[in-house]
């Protein structure tokens, strides 16, 4: 076998006491650097004991395979370097050096619990997701999000619904956002769900005509159009809390809040009802 036909060969045991993703991906991006070689990965993970650790590498050393490991537990490692040492088989610690370096910069020992990093990775997939979620279900182009929301916030144009269902998402909730226009029908949904889940947001004729006004400067409108005049604000707003009376929200005033106060506020609602 040439020596390039070997290399396209390559297998990578990627060997973990927790799922195995960290290593995958490490493997993965140096592949990258290989392309159009893409080595074989085979994953043992949630590993145990020194028998599970045994079999990989009698397997790595019948195909000429790398071992990759990221096991947290000592004596694993430990038995990890002593049975591909006795085999032949190159094996790559990926965590052992890093949290021993760590210990000794922190005085302080790891916590030797496999998973950790799976907590942090679940976490992170949950923030990412409330965040498609927002965008889906922004400004009610989809009722459907509705129902599936863990809250609904409701209120007329320029209430701050956008920014704060984004914040919250980043809080890992589900936010849909639905604007009450005099013109339009409310979805049928807000009167389907727990009143609980909903949020009114009202702001004052004064500030919000201040803000429709800078909002039709920087789109290059004229600051005169009825969007931004006081009469047409008052009807929105007469109209909206028409609304939030007949669904018996609880509804608050936005007027000079920042939106992470609102947002605290909204939060510690949700989380007490």
């Amino acid at each position: 076998m040439s020596s390039n036909a070997h290399n396209r060969d390559v297998i990578v045991y990627v060997v973990s006491d927790s799922a195995g993703d960290t290593g995958d991906l490490v493997v993965r991006a140096a592949a990258a650097q290989f392309h159009p070689i893409v080595p074989q990965i085979r994953r043992a993970p949630f590993v145990t004991d020194e028998a599970a650790l045994a079999k990989v590498v009698e397997l790595a050393s019948g195909n000429g395979a790398i071992i990759l490991y990221t096991l947290v537990l000592p004596h694993l490692r430990e038995a990890m370097v002593r049975l591909g040492e006795g085999s032949s088989v190159e094996t790559i610690d990926l965590l052992g050096p890093l949290i021993h370096s760590l210990e000794q910069k922190t005085g302080i020992p790891s916590r030797q619990e496999p998973g950790l990093n799976h907590v942090l990775d679940e976490d992170y997939f949950r923030k990412v997701e409330a965040v498609e979620f927002a965008v889906k279900y922004d400004d009610a182009r989809d009722t459907t999000g509705i129902k599936k929301a863990d809250i609904v916030l409701v209120g007329v144009s320029r209430t701050s619904k956008t920014p704060l269902s984004m914040y919250l998402a980043h809080k890992k909730y589900k936010v849909a956002n639905v604007p009450l226009v005099p013109e339009l029908k409310p979805p049928d949904e807000l009167f389907a769900i727990p009143k609980e889940r909903i949020i009114g947001l009202s702001i004052g004729v004064h500030y919000l005509n201040v803000i429709r006004k800078e909002r039709l400067k920087a789109l290059g409108l004229p600051d005169s159009a009825s969007y931004a005049t006081a009469e047409r604000i008052e009807r929105e707003l007469a109209y909206a809390k028409e609304i939030t009376d007949r669904i018996g929200c609880f509804t608050m005033d936005v007027s000079h809040r920042a939106v992470e106060e609102t947002a605290s506020i909204i939060m510690e609602r949700i989380r007490g009802s």
